[in-house]
């Protein structure tokens, strides 16, 4: 008997000890269950498009795609910040809260900043766990300018063809020292949409002294998609002179599109239209936009009397009073 009572008292040590030491140290007993696997979350791709965008700013629109392995992440956070590329200034920040993220795989987040309307920026998404960054992506974005609000979109546009201008004149009537000048522009909407509420204004501006001589507009009427339309517009001018005849197209008290063609009526001298385009795209991702730049000029002002009526009046009273100025100032 003295032996199994010495055999029960030493079992029981045993087992009193396995559960200390089970209590103590830890994992020497496994959780039941399969063991989960830590969280790895990092930022598998992010894409940028446009959203609105108004006179001043533009709302760049960002989905980031979230991919998630492992065990269940707490406090998964996504901020979204945009940095003016050349200042290096933040422009504007926002940011989501996740939670709790258990299921595998990949999830979309989208966010959504808003930048002022010129020039690029760098947009980087940042990934944090429980307030620690895990991952960080970056994209930039250059042109922001050529986005274009609504109100100045159109499809319709002037007629680009491939050997002569899309707005030519023809000489309509000559009274006297003034002549009458039919000038016809070549509308195309190359949209799926009808466009309406157009207006054409015609300016005939002398080429020498940049002085308006005439304007005048009409109505363009409903242009259907894919045809072009040819309205005209009449402008009276002094003969014998050179101009330019600025075409503009109009809606709603906003300028649409604008273009230049030269009107030579001098029998001595002839000016052309000399035109730079400079191409500015917005570049994010997959998703592009183009404006093009007004054209440049280059005017020289020359004073003469002669081949200008109905504008060189007043050019020769100042040459006459120039003149009588200088011979006072040389007899003194």
């Amino acid at each position: 008997m003295r032996l199994e009572a010495l055999l029960a008292s030493v079992a029981v040590v045993v087992l009193l000890g396995t559960v200390a030491a089970a209590t103590l140290v830890s994992g020497f007993v496994a959780d039941p269950g399969p063991d989960e696997p830590p969280a790895r979350l990092d930022v598998a791709e992010t894409t940028l498009s446009a959203g609105e965008v108004t006179g001043e700013t533009a709302t760049l629109d960002v989905t980031t795609y979230v991919r998630h392995h492992g065990g269940s992440a707490e406090n998964v956070t996504v901020v979204v910040r945009a940095t003016d590329a050349e200042s290096g200034l933040v422009t504007d920040t926002t940011s989501r809260e996740l939670g709790t993220v258990r299921d595998e795989g990949e999830r979309e987040v989208s966010l959504s900043v808003t930048v002022p309307r010129e020039g690029g920026y760098e947009v980087s998404t940042i990934l944090y766990v429980d307030g620690r960054r895990v991952d960080t992506a970056t994209a930039s974005v250059s042109g922001v300018e050529a986005l274009e609000p609504p109100y100045t979109r159109t499809s319709v546009s002037f007629h680009e063809f491939a050997d002569q201008p899309s707005v030519e004149y023809r000489i309509s009537s000559v009274d006297g020292d003034r002549v009458s000048l039919d000038v016809t522009s070549y509308l195309t909407n190359g949209g799926d949409d009808p466009e309406s509420d157009l207006r054409l204004v015609v300016t005939a501006r002398h080429a020498d002294a940049y002085v308006v001589a005439d304007r005048a507009e009409t109505s363009v009427g409903t242009v259907e998609p894919g045809r072009t339309v040819s309205p005209e517009v009449q402008v009276t001018v002094p003969d014998d002179n050179n101009y330019y005849l600025d075409v503009t197209l109009w809606r709603d008290g906003v300028v649409l599109e604008s273009t230049r063609a030269a009107a030579n009526l001098d029998p001595e001298e002839t000016i052309s239209v000399n035109e730079t385009r400079r191409e500015i795209e917005f570049e994010a991702g997959d998703f592009e936009t183009g404006g093009s730049g007004a054209p440049d000029r280059e005017m020289e002002t020359e004073t003469g009397v002669e081949n200008q009526p109905g504008l060189g009046v007043g050019v020769a009273l100042v040459a006459l009073v120039g003149s009588l100025l200088a011979a006072r100032r040389w007899s003194a």
